[in-house]
């Protein structure tokens, strides 16, 4: 039907690789390396830079071509949700923290955020509320909706766990939920020194911002949750048995925060 000959086919078989071939599959697995050294986020014009810093000469098209054939991809972007409204009146404090993140004792420095978690129903909130000294999550809370009524439930909990007697300062951004008046009273009512990071800036809220990329590259990436009862039996299990109990944590030598905490009261 080809109007191929058998002695041709078979010749053609027989036939050495061309070295146009060879080289492709040289360059295929230097691509493929640098892709999973990228972490599978780089697409052909990265890799092709990566190969020229190599000193290897080659066009995009082919880098693209290669990628193309053997489904070599990027990893595509996560949905965004944003969880700080500061759009509203409600009284701004002074970034108080200012950064010190390793005071010298337990309910000295609190810490707090919200994230989300995607499920097949929706998005489900957690607010967090960190003991910076051990690094210990000490009040969560979960909803289907971001609200005051979230970070009051974190704050309630860590407040019935902890029974503060000294000088405490809580730490969040300047979010509507951390700003509402009821949120504040409570604070005031348990003295309790409220502090703000400062517009936009993650870094004055680092630990936080550190454990829920550590919760989500360890455990939500990795799950597709039906419903957000699912998720929540899962978030439970992982802060409180998983992170406060087992996870060894690099700001604390390697302990577990519940560890470290024993260690501190002996």
């Amino acid at each position: 039907m080809l109007s191929v000959s058998k002695s041709g086919y078979y010749a053609w078989i027989a036939r050495p690789e061309s070295p146009r071939t060879k080289e492709d599959k040289a360059l295929l697995e230097r691509i493929t390396t640098h892709h999973k050294n990228s972490r599978k986020t780089y697409g052909y014009r990265r890799i092709h830079e990566d190969l020229h810093d190599e000193g290897v000469s080659i066009g995009e098209t082919r880098v693209r071509r290669l990628m193309k054939e053997n489904g070599i991809k990027p990893k595509v972007k996560r949905k965004f949700k944003v969880t700080t409204d500061s759009n509203h009146t409600n009284q701004i404090h002074e970034n108080k923290l200012d950064r010190n993140f390793s005071p010298e004792s337990l309910n000295q420095s609190w810490v707090s955020d919200i994230t989300y978690i995607p499920t097949k129903e929706g998005w489900l909130y957690l607010a967090v509320i960190m003991d910076l000294f051990s690094r210990k999550i000490i009040g969560w809370a979960m909803d289907c909706r971001i609200q005051e009524s979230l970070t009051i439930r974190a704050l309630k909990m860590a407040l019935f766990r902890r029974k503060i007697k000294s000088p405490l300062l809580l730490h969040s951004d300047r979010g509507g939920q951390y700003a509402a008046k009821n949120y504040q009273s409570i604070l005031s009512n348990n003295g309790i020194t409220c502090s703000m990071s400062r517009k936009g800036n993650c870094w004055d809220n680092a630990p936080m911002e550190s454990f829920f990329h550590t919760l989500k590259v360890e455990l939500v990436h990795h799950e597709s949750f039906k419903t957000r009862e699912e998720a929540k039996q899962a978030i439970f299990d992982y802060i409180e048995v998983f992170y406060n109990r087992q996870r060894r944590h690099s700001a604390i030598n390697y302990k577990s925060p519940e560890q470290f905490e024993l260690m501190q009261a002996a």
